[in-house]
Order: C-alpha cells, then sequence, then structure tokens
C-alpha cells in the first residue's frame, strides 16, 4: 500500500530542512508541489531528483482524485508547499480527507513553519496562543479578529495592508505589544516589536516589503478595561480627598468590580508611586 506523506519545507533558507524530510523526498514516487520551479530549486539545492506534480488552489480538487488514486495504487506521494508546513494557510486539505476517508495511510512530518518562527521570535506570552491565517481585508472584519484575540494572536497581513492594519490597532489599543515578523529566515529578515502606536508610527515611514507575519498580544477584554476605568476613578477620587474604603464601596456598586479588588489596586499603585 502507498502513502501520502505531509513534508514541511524552508520557509526561506533552503538548508532549514530535516534529514528525515530529505529522505523521504529523495524517496517519493511523486512530489505534489504548488510550484514546480520552485521545488525544483530546493531539489536541485539538496541533490535530489523525483517527478513534480503542480498541485495548488486552483487544480487541487482535481489533483487530489488524482493523487489520491496514485497513493492507492502503492506509490508514495509527498506533498509540500512553496515554504512551510502544506495546509496552513496552503492547499492540501482535500488530498489529506480524501486519502483518509478512503484510508490509506497518512504521514505528517514536523518541520519548518513561518507561524510558530514568529510566535518565538515575538517575545509575546506562547503558552496560549490563536493563528487567524491571513487577515481579513475589510476593516470591519479585520477589527472583530483583532481585538477578539483574548490569546496571543499569529496572523499573515500582505504587505500593502500592515500599515493600515497597524493604524487600526493603534487607535484602539496603542501599548498592545506587537511584533512584526518580516522575510524570515531570508537575507533580509527583520522582527520588529513594540508597542502598537510606535510600529504604526514606523511603518508610516517605512513601507514593508516581502512576505510579513504579524504576532499581537491578547487584546484588553471588556471586563478588563473596566476595571482599569474603576481604578483610576478611584485613584482620582482619592486624591481629592476621598476616603479609600468609602470611594471603593461606592464605585464597586456603580460598576460591579468588588470593592477590595479595587482597594488592593489602590495600595499597590501606592506603593508603586516614586517617593518625591
Amino acid at each position: 500500500m502507498g502513502r501520502l506523506v505531509i513534508c514541511p519545507t524552508p520557509i526561506g533558507n533552503l538548508d532549514d530542512i530535516t534529514v528525515r524530510a530529505l529522505a523521504t523526498l529523495a524517496a517519493a514516487d511523486l512530489v505534489a508541489c504548488e510550484d514546480t520551479r520552485r521545488t525544483g530549486t530546493l531539489l536541485a539545492h539538496h541533490g535530489i531528483q523525483a517527478p513534480l506534480l503542480s498541485y495548488h488552489e486552483h487544480n487541487e480538487a482535481r489533483r487530489a482524485r488524482e493523487l489520491t488514486a496514485r497513493v492507492a495504487g502503492g506509490e508514495t506521494v509527498v506533498l509540500v508547499s512553496d515554504s512551510g508546513t502544506p495546509l496552513i494557510s496552503d492547499p492540501g486539505y482535500a488530498l489529506l480527507r480524501s486519502c483518509l476517508q478512503e484510508g490509506l495511510p497518512v504521514e505528517a512530518l514536523p518541520g519548518p513553519s513561518a507561524v510558530i518562527t514568529a510566535l518565538v521570535a515575538s517575545g509575546l506570552p506562547a503558552a496560549s496562543w490563536r493563528f487567524a491565517g491571513f487577515l481579513p481585508r475589510a476593516a470591519g472584519e479585520r477589527e472583530r479578529v483583532l481585538a477578539g484575540a483574548l490569546q496571543t494572536l499569529v496572523a499573515f497581513e500582505s504587505p500593502r495592508r500592515l500599515a493600515a492594519t497597524l493604524e487600526q490597532l493603534a487607535a484602539r489599543e496603542p501599548e498592545r505589544p506587537i511584533a512584526v515578523c518580516r522575510e524570515l529566515t531570508k537575507l533580509h529578515e527583520e522582527v520588529l516589536r513594540g508597542s502598537a502606536g510606535e510600529l504604526a508610527a514606523h511603518f508610516r515611514e517605512h513601507a514593508p516589503r516581502g512576505e510579513v507575519v504579524l504576532v499581537c498580544a491578547p487584546a484588553r477584554s471588556a471586563d478588563e478595561e473596566q476595571r482599569e476605568q474603576a481604578a483610576a476613578v478611584l485613584r482620582k477620587l482619592v486624591d481629592a480627598g476621598a476616603r479609600p474604603r468609602i470611594a471603593a464601596g461606592a464605585l464597586s456598586t456603580l460598576t460591579g468590580v468588588p470593592a477590595n479588588e479595587l482597594y488592593r489596586q489602590l495600595t499597590r499603585d501606592a506603593d508603586e508611586r516614586p517617593v518625591a
């Protein structure tokens, strides 16, 4: 029986490929790829010869049936994308499902991914995160994705729309930590980290080029915003002469934020204030 192998390929530097992936490509009966010229360059760089067949978004349905039949006939078909791991915002899902429905062996190899590389390079929390694929073109839909991300968000963005996206982020949360990862593992790799406001200002003056991965810290929830606003009001009331516990109780009644939480935050803020 044949098998389908999902094989990651480098996202830039042609040497970022595993020994196992090279052995798999060398032993393949057929390599299905988005662009035969690009995959041919990779194989030639590593001294590998293998039959190539185009498999992309425009012929995916037809090729999925054809390739499934070849796997069923005993061939090893290796699926690659232009870069990174297939199926991650790249073609391949139709072929994967087709082989699984026919009960054919499917093997997925570990390897390069722009998503994971950007997440790690960003310096933002990586314990819990979400991948959003390509951000929507429409500003309203994009706002829902960005504002609704209560985990670290990783997304692909067009360099032509990056500046507008950063302006949109800065308008809502100018201090939200962001990383813009551009041309990862390539000659002109660049990772810029800062607040949404800082990066929006930078890209107003410097138009980006190449492939961009955007990583955003979790957005503030409405509940967090309400707590921050209530704590800020309490500080102003106390500075104006109000008794802390009485003011915290009154704000708790108005906002629903527990009075003890407000009072503790007030105490922490007082401890952190510099001595005049």
